[in-house]
């Protein structure tokens, strides 16, 4: 199949795959024994049930950090059953995990932070007139936010994270460095995009469309949608460049007059 159904959750999808593989692994391990009379090795099943749910997740068209889910889950679990680690590990495991990707699973944005190279190039889009305001949505642990802010001191910068763990960094952070930049905790959609000049984006290809139907709705004419990596379906962009040599591109929308 090439691509995921849009009524499936990733999560639900998720759940299934792994159910599935360790169904048939299942199945694997039994007709094994039967066939040589020995148990199936438990290791061979961790690896077996990692690479098979990689390969459905792949099939299913899967974004590829749940790829990666797919793959190192297992692996993860079983290594730490071998290390016979303390409960009190997989809570604290649990609890970082949850305020590093908290809503993920809903959003189907993963935690992705920027570099330099597309900082540099969102200054050069940026219009030059003062008093500029613009948002980073997603702003993870506030580095662009505080680098733009530092570089364009007439612009009021603010970034919106909606993982407690990354905005509390980038809150503290913020603070010791003494940046302009403001950091919030929150959702994006409840803020109006009317209040910026830019927003910035470097979200995942799910939440695109919902982005575009915000952004076209409420930014006024002129102002300029970025979006790192990511375009907007049957929306194409007035800017566009190639980032260094990792073959991701910069897009950029400009909003049409009335």
């Amino acid at each position: 199949m090439a691509s995921e159904s849009p009524r499936v959750l990733p999560a639900t999808l998720a759940l299934l795959i792994q159910l599935g593989m360790l169904g048939i692994n299942l199945l694997i391990a039994l007709l094994f024994g039967q066939l040589t009379g020995r148990a199936y090795p438990f290791w061979l099943l961790v690896l077996i049930q990692a690479v098979g749910a990689y390969v459905l997740a792949r099939l299913w068209g899967m974004a590829s950090w749940w790829r990666l889910i797919h793959l190192f889950f297992p692996l993860v679990v079983w290594l730490m059953v071998q290390l016979h680690l303390p409960n009190w590990v997989y809570l604290a495991g649990f609890l970082f995990s949850l305020m590093l990707f908290w809503t993920t699973f809903r959003t189907q944005v993963p935690f992705y932070p920027s570099f330099p190279a597309v900082w540099q190039q969102v200054l050069a889009w940026m219009p030059a007139r003062q008093g500029l305001r613009m948002i980073d949505i997603g702003s993870g642990l506030g580095d662009m936010a505080m680098h733009i802010a530092k570089v364009r001191p007439d612009c009021q910068m603010l970034g919106i994270e909606v993982a407690p763990l990354p905005w509390l960094i980038s809150h503290a952070r913020g603070r010791w460095r003494r940046s302009s930049a403001r950091f919030v905790l929150g959702d994006y959609h409840k803020l109006d995009f009317r209040e910026f000049d830019v927003v910035f984006a470097y979200l995942s290809p799910a939440a695109m469309p919902a982005l575009w139907q915000k952004a076209s709705s409420e930014m006024r004419p002129g102002s300029l949608l970025i979006s790192y990596e990511f375009e907007i379906p049957g929306v194409p962009p007035a800017l566009q460049q190639p980032i260094g040599e990792t073959g991701k591109v910069l897009y950029g929308w400009i909003m049409p007059g009335m």
